[in-house]
């Protein structure tokens, strides 16, 4: 048989056993190894091991005996810190041990950030006082209470070989089996991502989409998980233990997800928590309840920095087919329940947080329209393409993962080209504060204009479909960037590479936020211009309801001349003039060697370079010349030569 792997994917479990000193460590280990108890055992033990056919998982254990002394300390928190599990050791017939473990060793485990599952273990249960006889349920269950880490409590004698060989299989289970991802011991009920988990494989399962699993169903799904098929007897068998306890979890067709979901639950109560992770590993998942690294094809995404990644047309039809299948009602209003309900198949919503909740323009009736549905897919397959086409897989995406999206090319080569073929821009948006960067933002997003200023602190995203004309469509992601945080961003070199289109915001009746934004178009136009990623840039005068400062012709006409690019654009949001700018940021991002500003720096610089360049031609011209003329002489002197 091959060798089996935990699902950390190690070739063994480690298990420490710590606690008080004499407590029984040393025996507990020899005992179980030896299957013998030994009356002389030494103080501390080298590591032991339990070979891979000593219990049903065959993965082998290495079992590491530690000291308590003081002097030991450093070395005891070393060996912990390496655990697959920790085995807590206290003597029955001496209750100070036990108080010991919630006083001292558990706070410690917790100090030395180790999460691993916990064993407590009471030793030496036979020379317990008679007189003191108390339930170990009684005595471990306040423990428990504050340490949920500790994943099963258990007696032992090694003396009398009472339960020895279960101390190392519960510490073994603990950690290629644990309890705690997929069951709350608390409200006796399976965690939220388990069901989730579990609702993905139930409609995977359900081939024909009836909503239950048949026999043939149920059998497949015994094939696939367990190599073995069930037979009738035992498919009759399963349906009746759930119809007795649930009734809705059985129908005329079969076995329903309610039934499905109270089956692994009732494995997970009986112990038999090995089933239900067996199914989880079958179909990808890991200790995490998340899809296994290795199904996501991270080479896919593999970019220069100035590249980015786009979903394919057969992900967005995908999504269009999913859109369709939950908007129930065909309002083009996908609810936010309805959208819950989408990656109800998924470990969480990937949009309940930044920067994803809220970057959409939300419907009247606060839910997204099917071009939202996809801006919202677009952005995060921009940001984080591995969690795009994962959550796609976990939506039910049929195809190749790695088909599902698309690295666009690189925009030096656009720029040479003259034509991004692009679908996705990323707009960063910069300026000073109070300048209209948010009210801007907000009305990309379709909400209303407010008088009361917030400042943003934190950079934030909004991304929206922009139709251009013909009909055509493309997707435009604005990244709101704080004043303060503009320093920051331009502090490492590839900074502005994921940047289409860099746009500058002032407020237009103030002089000072006209000077500030005008820095900031410098500086970002230098930085381009140092680190080859010049990006085509555009100034918005906001405010345009408000009367221009003085001289704000004259300035803005010579800034624009002297770098380059188009004149400020004027706009309103409390009007609601936008002077069709987004249209105009899309434009202008869709050719990148237009609109690139030129500082003084750059301007010398290419000055500088034209200069050598003309040098070196003038260098070559003579050069050429010179070979020319002495092949001349040379033509003329073998002529003389001859007629001599």
């Amino acid at each position: 048989m091959a060798k089996s792997l935990n699902p950390e994917g190690k070739t063994g479990v480690r298990i420490v056993v710590a606690g008080d000193r004499g407590t029984g460590k040393s025996s507990l280990i020899v005992t179980a190894a030896a299957d013998t108890f030994a009356a002389n055992v030494p103080r501390l033990l080298p590591p032991t091991r339990l070979p891979e056919d000593f219990y049903p998982d065959r993965v082998p254990i290495t079992i590491i005996d530690t000291s308590s002394n003081p002097e030991d300390r450093g070395k005891l928190a070393a060996e912990l810190k390496r655990a697959d599990a920790v085995v807590l050791t206290y003597a029955c017939d001496q209750p100070e041990t036990l108080n010991r473990l919630s006083t001292f060793w558990l706070p410690e485990l917790r100090q030395l950030e180790v999460k691993v599952p916990v064993i407590v273990v009471g030793c030496r249960l036979d020379l317990r006082d008679e007189l003191q006889q108390v339930s170990l349920e009684q005595v471990m269950s306040p423990i428990m209470q504050q340490f949920r880490e500790i994943e099963t409590c258990i007696e032992c004698s090694a003396y009398k070989h009472i339960q020895i060989p279960e101390v190392f299989y519960y510490a073994q289970k603990a950690v290629l089996h644990p309890t705690g991802p997929l069951f709350d011991q608390e409200s006796q009920t399976l965690k939220p991502r388990c069901v989730r988990a579990l609702k993905r494989i139930f409609i995977l399962c359900d081939h024909d989409r009836d909503g239950a699993l048949s026999d043939a169903e149920l059998n497949d799904f015994q094939v696939k998980c367990f190599n073995a098929p069930l037979q009738p007897s035992e498919i009759v068998g399963v349906k009746r233990v759930v119809q007795d306890k649930l009734v809705e979890g059985v129908n005329e067709r079969g076995l329903t997800l309610t039934g499905f979901l109270f089956l692994h639950a009732l494995f997970i109560e009986k112990g038999r928590l090995e089933t239900t992770w067996t199914v989880l590993r079958k179909f990808g998942y890991n200790n995490d309840i998340k899809l296994s690294d290795d199904l996501i094809p991270h080479s896919s995404f593999k970019r220069a920095p100035d590249q980015s990644v786009e979903l394919t047309n057969e992900a967005i039809e995908f999504l269009k087919g999913v859109y369709e299948l939950f908007d129930s009602d065909l309002d083009n209003n996908l609810r936010p329940i309805e959208v819950e309900d989408v990656f109800s198949t998924a470990p969480e919503s990937p949009w309940n947080d930044a920067p994803y909740k809220d970057a959409a323009e939300k419907t009247a009736l606060g839910g997204l329209s099917l071009d939202a549905f996809l801006s919202e897919w677009a952005l995060m397959t921009l940001l984080d393409p591995a969690r795009s086409v994962e959550n796609l897989i976990y939506i039910g995406y049929p195809g190749d993962p790695s088909s599902a999206s698309r690295v666009t090319r690189r925009r030096r080569l656009d720029r040479k080209k003259q034509q991004s073929e692009r679908n996705v821009f990323q707009c960063f948006l910069l300026g000073p504060t109070n300048a209209g960067k948010s009210a801007l933002m907000n009305s990309f997003l379709g909400r209303p204009y407010s008088d009361s200023y917030s400042p943003t602190t934190d950079e934030r995203y909004a991304v929206n479909v922009v139709e251009l004309p013909g009909g055509i469509k493309k997707t435009l992601v604005l990244r709101e960037i704080p004043e303060d945080g503009v320093r920051k961003l331009l502090s490492t070199k590839d900074s502005l590479a994921a940047c289409d289109i860099a746009v500058f915001v002032h407020d237009s009746s103030d002089e000072s936020s006209w000077k500030r934004a005008t820095e900031l178009l410098v500086d970002v136009a230098g930085h381009g211009e140092d680190t080859g990623y010049e990006v085509p840039c555009l100034i918005v005068a906001a405010k345009d309801d408000l009367d221009s400062f003085p001289m704000a012709i004259q300035d803005s006409t010579r800034v624009s001349q002297d770098m380059g690019i188009d004149a400020p654009i004027p706009i309103s949001s409390k009007l609601g003039d936008f002077n069709n700018i987004f249209r105009k940021i899309v434009n202008a991002a869709e050719y990148p060697h237009l609109s690139i500003p030129e500082t003084e720096a750059g301007r010398s610089r290419k000055q500088y370079h034209r200069l050598i360049n003309r040098s070196l031609m003038f260098v070559s011209v003579g050069a050429a010349v010179a070979i020319v003329g002495l092949a001349a002489y040379r033509v003329y002197a073998a002529r003389k030569n001859a007629s001599s």
